[in-house]
C-alpha cells in the first residue's frame, strides 16, 4: 500500500499485467463495449487521467496503464526503456484485455506509444483525442535537439537520477498554473529512489534517438487520417508549440480543435474537470 496515495483523488482498483520485464500496473474501470484508453508520458502515470476516469467510467470502460518505470508499475534497472519497447508492452496489454472498440486519449510520449497501436490495429480504433504531443521525427529541429542533448546527456541524466530533476523542476515549469504540493507529490513519490528513475531519463534522449521509429509512425499516419479526432491543446507549453499544433491539424480529415491560451503541457491536470465534457461530446458525436 502506498501511504502517499490519496485514495479520494485516485479511488481505483489496481490491476497488474505480468510482462517478462515485470508487472505493468493499469486501471480498468467501467463496464461498456466502447473503451477509452488513456496513455501518459514523462514523468506522468495513470494518476494524470484520474478526473477523466471518474467522469467517463459511468458510461464507458476506461483503461489507463502505467508504463514500466512509471507510476505503480515495476521499475527494472536493466530494461532498455526505449519508446518502441513501451509500445510493445502497450500492445500486449490491449491484446490481453481484448478491447474491440476504443477511443485513444494521448499526451506527451503517450502520443507515439499509443498511436503506434492505432496504426497497427486501425479497425479497433474509433477515434483519437490529442493533447500536447507529437508523432514525427524532430531530428535537426534546434528546439528539440538542444533539450534532448542536454537532458538526455550526462548532465541531464545525473540531474534526473540523483535529484529527480524532471519531476521536481521541469514538470513544474511545464505548468501554466502552479501545481499544488499535494498533487505534485503524486508525481514525485513513484520516482522517489534514484534506481527508479531510468525510464524518466531515457525518454529525453530518445526524442532524437528514436527518430527512425518516429519516422515510421509518421509515414503510416495515413492509416488513421480518416479517424474522427479532437485536439485539446495547451498553448503555454514550453515543449510543444503552435508549430506542432498546426502540424496535427494537417493529419486528420475530421478534426475538432480546442486551444487554451492559459494552459500548459499537462492539459489533463490544468483543465481538470473541464476536459471531461469535451471528451463526452466527442464520444457522443462518433455514436459509440
Amino acid at each position: 500500500m502506498q501511504e502517499w496515495l490519496d485514495r479520494k483523488e485516485y479511488p481505483f482498483a489496481s490491476k497488474y499485467f505480468i510482462l517478462p520485464v515485470g508487472r505493468l500496473h493499469y486501471i480498468d474501470e467501467g463496464d461498456a463495449d466502447h473503451c477509452v484508453v488513456m496513455v501518459h508520458g514523462n514523468p506522468a502515470w495513470s494518476f494524470t487521467y484520474r478526473r477523466l476516469i471518474k467522469c467517463l467510467s459511468k458510461r464507458y470502460r476506461c483503461i489507463a496503464p502505467d508504463h514500466i518505470g512509471f507510476g505503480l508499475s515495476d521499475k527494472p534497472e536493466t530494461w532498455d526503456y526505449l519508446p518502441e519497447s513501451h509500445a510493445e508492452n502497450f500492445e500486449k496489454l490491449l491484446n490481453h484485455l481484448k478491447v474491440k472498440s476504443m477511443t485513444f486519449i494521448v499526451g506527451d510520449w503517450g502520443g507515439p506509444i499509443g498511436l503506434s497501436y492505432a496504426v497497427k490495429h486501425p479497425e479497433l480504433v474509433k477515434s483519437i483525442v490529442i493533447t500536447n504531443t507529437w508523432l514525427w521525427p524532430v531530428k535537426g529541429v534546434l528546439h528539440y535537439e538542444l533539450f534532448s542533448r542536454f537532458m538526455g546527456g550526462l548532465i541531464g541524466r545525473t540531474l534526473i537520477k540523483r535529484y529527480n530533476f524532471f519531476a521536481k523542476v521541469l514538470m513544474k515549469k511545464m505548468f501554466r498554473a502552479e501545481i499544488s504540493p499535494h498533487i505534485h507529490r503524486h508525481y514525485l513519490e513513484p520516482l522517489r529512489q534514484p534506481q527508479d528513475r531510468k525510464g524518466c531519463w531515457v525518454f529525453p534522449k530518445q526524442i532524437i534517438g528514436s527518430s527512425d521509429w518516429l519516422s515510421s509512425l509518421w509515414e503510416n499516419r495515413v492509416i488513421i487520417e480518416h479517424k474522427p479526432a479532437m485536439i485539446v491543446w495547451g498553448k503555454r507549453d514550453i515543449a510543444f508549440r503552435e508549430i506542432e499544433l498546426n502540424q496535427w491539424k494537417t493529419v486528420f480529415h475530421q478534426v475538432e480543435v480546442h486551444e487554451y491560451n492559459d494552459v500548459g503541457h499537462f492539459v489533463q491536470e490544468e483543465l481538470g474537470d473541464g476536459l471531461c465534457p469535451l471528451v463526452e461530446k466527442h464520444l457522443e458525436k462518433i455514436k459509440v
